[in-house]
Order: structure tokens, then C-alpha cells, then sequence
């Protein structure tokens, strides 16, 4: 059974027990109760709905706001990675220096002049990106060192190689969009619903009234928009730069 309908029969199941134990509870009520003398329920759900809201739209944020400092944090690491690689092989013959460095900044100005729009407006990363890293990576390790000095340096070098890949990896992984279907239909439900129970309070044209419900919707909004900016680290308004690429290479964005 898919999960969407699972969601949706056991929603319309809490509905329909409630429903039913508020009918039972009304036709076994003795005739002399008074119902004035229980607080409003209106009330009280109306504040409880709130919490609850509240704390998921506290939660969403959270979350996407931790996708995008880990998806800055893998922007970091492969560009420090590969700096470090070209700054090791400084040991190595002018020859295979001057290689490695050349496809390493190949590779850094196809991803931040080319890879970077990529990922912005398809959400991936590309296949010639792979390619340069790749290409990258057979510098590396098929070079044999020639002495002491340079077996020295090479392990290292392997090593951030590992964490450049690593890191592109991790890069590719979170382009797309961090939030659920499923957590955007709760976002958007648990608004209307909450700016609905405003009117079941039977809210006035006092202009103080007014202003409070106006600011009140409008938070939700911002807060709804602020979660759905955050949920594309790569694309969208407040997202991750290849600052750090362009910091460490500052040639590559020419």
C-alpha cells in the first residue's frame, strides 16, 4: 500500500472516531448537563494547533538550515582538498607538477563556471566534471615516486584525493531539495489550518484585530518561504557559493 494513501486513511480515521465519540457522547449526555459550565474548546484547540504548528514549521527550519551549512561544509572541503593537492606536489618533476595543477584548475573553472548553473538549474552535478576529476585522479596515483622525498608526499596527496571525491560525492548528494512531498503537504495544511481557526474565533473589523491577523498570516508566509529557499542549498537565494573555490583558485572563475 503506498504511504500517501496510508497518511490519508489514517488522517480520515482520527476524523472519523472523533467524529464519533463527540455523537455518542452528545446522545449518552444526561438531559440536565450544562454545557456552559466546560470551557471553550474552541479556544483551546486553537492555542494547541498553534504549538504543534509551530513546532514543525521549528523543525523544517531547522532541517533545512542544517542541509545547507552541510552542503557548504562539502563545498569547503573539496576545494581545500584540492588545494592541498596542488600545493603537495611541489616535490614532484616540473612535468608532472605542472600536469596535476593544470587538470586541477580544469577542473575547479568547469565547476564554478559551468557545474555551478548546473546544479542551480537541473539540481546535479555534471558528467564532464566527473571526467576532469577523474582525470585528476589517474594524475595522482599513476605518477611513481623517485626517491624518499616524493614517497613522502605521495600518500598524502592520495589521501586528498580520497577527500576531494569524497567530498564531490557528498556535493551531488545534496543538490536536490531536502524536504519531503509529504512534509510540504503538512506545512502548507497546517497553515491554512492554522490561519482558518482565526475566523472560528469569529474575528472583528477592529483595526487592531485586523492588523494582528494580517501580521499573523504573514509570518506563516515568510516562514513558509524562508524553509522553501533554504530547501535547495545550491539554487535558490540564500545558498551556497563556490566562494571557497574562487578563494582558494583565483583564477578559476575567469
Amino acid at each position: 500500500m503506498p504511504e500517501w494513501l496510508v497518511l490519508t486513511l489514517a488522517m480520515l480515521a482520527a476524523c472519523a472516531v472523533v467524529v464519533a465519540v463527540t455523537f455518542l457522547r452528545h446522545r449518552s449526555a444526561a438531559e440536565d448537563e450544562d454545557p456552559s459550565e466546560t470551557p471553550d474548546v474552541i479556544e483551546y484547540m486553537t492555542m494547541w494547533i498553534g504549538v504543534v504548528y509551530a513546532i514543525v514549521l521549528g523543525l523544517a527550519i531547522a532541517g533545512v538550515w542544517d542541509a545547507r551549512g552541510g552542503a557548504e561544509d562539502h563545498v569547503q572541503a573539496e576545494a581545500q582538498a584540492l588545494h592541498e593537492i596542488s600545493e603537495r606536489v611541489r616535490v614532484y618533476p616540473p612535468d608532472v607538477r605542472d600536469r596535476i595543477r593544470a587538470d586541477v584548475n580544469a577542473y575547479v573553472g568547469h565547476v564554478v563556471t559551468t557545474e555551478w548553473k548546473a546544479m542551480a538549474d537541473k539540481g546535479e552535478v555534471t558528467e564532464r566534471g566527473d571526467a576532469l576529476l577523474q582525470k585528476v585522479r589517474v594524475d595522482v596515483t599513476d605518477y611513481r615516486p623517485a626517491n624518499d622525498f616524493q614517497a613522502q608526499a605521495y600518500q598524502p596527496v592520495l589521501d586528498q584525493m580520497a577527500a576531494a571525491d569524497q567530498a564531490r560525492n557528498a556535493r551531488a548528494g545534496s543538490t536536490g531539495a531536502t524536504m519531503p512531498g509529504v512534509v510540504w503537504f503538512g506545512l502548507l495544511a497546517g497553515g491554512i489550518i492554522t490561519i482558518g481557526m482565526v475566523f472560528a474565533l469569529q474575528i472583528r473589523r477592529t483595526p487592531r484585530e485586523l492588523v494582528l491577523a494580517g501580521l499573523f498570516s504573514a509570518l506563516i508566509a515568510f516562514l513558509l518561504f524562508l524553509i522553501w529557499d533554504f530547501d535547495a542549498p545550491y539554487s535558490r537565494g540564500i545558498a551556497a557559493s563556490a566562494e571557497p573555490f574562487l578563494h582558494l583558485f583565483p583564477h578559476a572563475g575567469g
